[in-house]
C-alpha cells in the first residue's frame, strides 16, 4: 500500500479478512414496532456513541424479539473493534467493553487472530485520513465492508503489539491531559473576561470610590456619584426599514460574548432595519447567545435584532460592554418569550436599570476594557493553537508507532503506565 510506506522487515502483512474471524455489521429494527424496543436489555450501539475511546456503555436497548426477527442483528463480544462506515461520523472508532449489537453504519471486527484489537484501534486512528480517502460515493461517502476487509496491515508479534499499545496508552493519555488543561485555561480566561467587564461597568476604575446602594437588580452597589437609568433613557430603538444592501448583517455574523463581527457568505434576501456606525445591534433571538455588536459601518440588520442608537453623551462602547455582562444576559434571557424560539422584548430590555456614570468616566471605562479584553483575547487565541499542535503531535505519534517508524520496545513495560 503506497500510502502506508515502508514498514519494518520482520513485521508480517495480514489482510484484515484473515486477521479477524468475524467482520460484520448490524441493522435498525423497525422503529414503529414497540416490541423491538420497550423493555429491551440488549445494548444496541450506534455510530453516535463513538468517541475514539473504549466504549463502556450505550443508551439504546433492543429486545430479544428484535434479534429473532432480524437476521442481520448479531451480538458481538467485548473487545470487538468498531468503525463508522458513513455519515457525519465516518472513520470514528470504538472498542466494546461489553457484548452488544450494532446498527448498519457500524463495521465490527471481532475474534482477532495474531492481532490485538487495541493495536488495530490505534492503527485505524493513526491512518484514518488515508482510509477515509478510500471511501466511495458523493453526498455521503461510504467505506464499505468490502474495502475494510481488503485492507492490509503490517503487524509485529503480539508482544511487540502490546508494547506499542502500552506506549500509546501512556503517551496519548499525557497529551489528552495537556489538551484538557488548555481547554480549562480557555474557560478560566473567558470567566476572567466576564468578571473584568462586570466589575468595570458596575464599580468603575477607582477602587477607593465611596459606594451606595444602587437599586439596580444586577448591580447592588454603585459609586456614589453614579446614577441608575432605564436603558431606554440611554439609547433609542430604531425600527425604520431600509432598502440598502451596503452591509446586511444577520445573527450568524456576530460572535457570542465577544461582540466581534464574523464575515460570512450568507445571502440575505429580506429587508432589514438600517443602522449607522456606533449603533448597537442586540440579538433578541435566543438572548443567552449574547450577540451584541457595536457597528463600525453603516448597514442593515436582517432578522432578529434590536437596533439601538445611544443618545448624546452616552458612550456606545460602554453600553455594549454592559449588555455583554453575564448578569444582564441572564436577566434578559430569563424574560424571553417563546419556547422553541425564545426572544427578548424591547419592553423588558428598555426598562432594565443600568448604571450610568458621567460621560468622561464611560469613555475611560470603555478604553480600559478595550485594553484588558484585548490582552485576555490574545491569551484565549493562543490556547486553540496549542491544542491543535498537541492534536497533531498525538496523531503523528500514533501513526509512527503503528507503522514501525519509531521503535518503542523498552520505552514502556507492557501493562505499565510509567515511561
Amino acid at each position: 500500500m503506497e500510502w502506508l510506506g515502508d514498514v519494518p522487515e520482520h513485521w508480517e502483512v495480514w489482510k484484515l479478512s484473515h486477521a479477524f474471524t468475524q467482520i460484520g455489521s448490524g441493522t435498525t429494527p423497525k422503529t414503529d414496532n414497540r416490541d423491538y424496543y420497550e423493555g429491551g436489555d440488549i445494548p444496541w450501539v450506534n455510530t453516535g456513541d463513538f468517541n475514539d475511546r473504549e466504549l463502556d456503555e450505550c443508551d439504546k436497548r433492543i429486545t430479544e424479539l428484535a434479534i429473532v426477527d432480524h437476521s442481520a442483528l448479531k451480538t458481538y463480544p467485548p473487545g470487538s473493534l468498531l468503525i463508522a462506515m458513513y455519515g457525519a461520523t465516518i472513520g470514528k472508532l470504538a472498542i466494546l467493553n461489553f457484548a452488544a449489537t450494532v446498527n448498519q453504519a457500524c463495521c465490527v471486527f471481532a475474534g482477532p487472530s495474531e492481532i490485538a484489537s487495541k493495536f488495530m484501534f490505534y492503527w485505524f486512528l493513526g491512518l484514518r485520513e488515508q482510509i477515509i480517502s478510500l471511501a466511495t460515493g458523493g453526498g455521503q461517502p461510504n467505506i464499505s465492508q468490502d474495502i475494510l476487509r481488503s485492507l492490509r496491515v503490517a503487524i509485529p508479534v503480539l508482544l511487540h503489539q502490546a508494547q506499542i499499545v502500552s506506549f500509546l496508552d501512556h503517551q496519548t493519555s499525557t497529551i489528552d491531559d495537556l489538551i484538557a488543561e488548555q481547554q480549562r485555561l480557555i474557560e478560566l480566561l473567558q470567566e476572567k473576561r466576564q468578571v473584568v467587564i462586570s466589575h468595570a461597568v458596575t464599580k468603575g476604575l477607582n477602587p477607593n470610590a465611596p459606594m451606595k446602594e444602587s437599586g439596580v437588580e444586577w448591580a447592588k452597589k454603585l459609586p456614589e456619584h453614579w446614577t441608575a437609568k432605564h436603558l431606554k433613557r440611554n439609547v433609542r430603538l430604531l425600527t425604520e426599514k431600509t432598502e440598502t444592501t451596503e452591509c446586511p448583517v444577520g445573527l450568524e455574523n456576530l460572535e457570542g460574548w465577544t461582540g466581534r463581527f464574523i464575515q460570512t457568505e450568507s445571502d440575505f434576501q429580506s429587508e432589514g432595519v438600517g443602522f449607522e456606525a456606533d449603533d448597537i445591534l442586540f440579538g433578541k433571538l435566543r438572548p443567552y447567545l449574547a450577540k451584541v455588536w457595536l457597528a463600525d459601518r453603516n448597514g442593515e440588520a436582517i432578522g432578529d435584532f434590536h437596533v439601538l442608537r445611544p443618545y448624546e453623551r452616552v458612550n456606545p462602547r460602554f453600553i455594549q460592554y454592559q449588555l455583554l455582562t453575564r448578569e444582564v444576559v441572564d436577566l434578559v434571557d430569563g424574560s424571553s418569550y417563546g419556547a422553541k424560539m425564545p426572544r427578548a422584548s424591547w419592553g423588558f430590555l428598555g426598562c432594565l436599570e443600568m448604571p450610568s456614570p458621567p460621560a468622561e468616566e464611560q469613555l475611560a471605562i470603555a478604553c480600559f476594557l478595550d485594553r484588558e479584553t484585548a490582552k485576555i483575547d490574545a491569551l484565549i487565541a493562543e490556547a486553540p493553537r496549542a491544542i491543535k499542535l498537541l492534536q497533531e503531535r498525538r496523531l503523528a505519534l500514533i501513526s509512527a508507532a503503528v507503522t514501525g517508524q519509531i521503535d518503542v520496545r523498552g520505552l514502556v513495560e507492557v501493562g505499565s503506565s510509567e515511561k
